[in-house]
């Protein structure tokens, strides 16, 4: 997925005009070669590795808003972490399956709201913009 990823960043960055900075790079990098969510202050660590000067937060933090933003990378809400999108598709959504047991994150493809949500947002009169949804349980290996 590691490569899939950077090629595609590589590609929007170019066909966008965006500057794909060498933070940028290895930050997505670390978080699409981790094989779980990956938090601000680990990405930081390991980005740390790789740099004669230690970066400083708004570094990271920058990257990461930019990938967000991109739709390249999710914000797992319950663990604070980030993980690769692995989809090829713009969405406004992320669901998540999260194992308890093994930590295992596995992306659902939702690309719009489910039908019931829809009706109820209607009725409320409110308008969604993005969502975000994690299911806990477990994985088929942990079973």
């Amino acid at each position: 997925m590691k490569n899939k990823i950077l090629q595609k960043a590589v590609k929007f960055c170019d066909e966008n005009n965006h500057r794909l900075t060498e933070p940028r790079q290895r930050v997505l990098e670390i978080i699409s070669s981790s094989k779980k969510p990956i938090k601000a202050y680990e990405i930081l660590k390991k980005l740390s590795e790789v740099f004669n000067n230690k970066p400083k937060p708004p570094t990271i933090y920058r990257a990461i808003d930019f990938w967000h933003s991109h739709n390249f990378i999710h914000r797992v809400e319950s663990q604070n972490a980030y993980f690769p999108c692995v989809e090829n598709h713009l969405h406004k959504g992320s669901q998540f399956m999260i194992c308890d047991e093994c930590g295992k994150v596995i992306e659902a493809h939702f690309c719009d709201l489910p039908e019931n949500i829809k009706q109820s947002t209607n009725q409320k009169a409110f308008i969604p913009k993005a969502w975000n949804l994690e299911i806990k349980g477990l994985c088929g290996n942990c079973l």
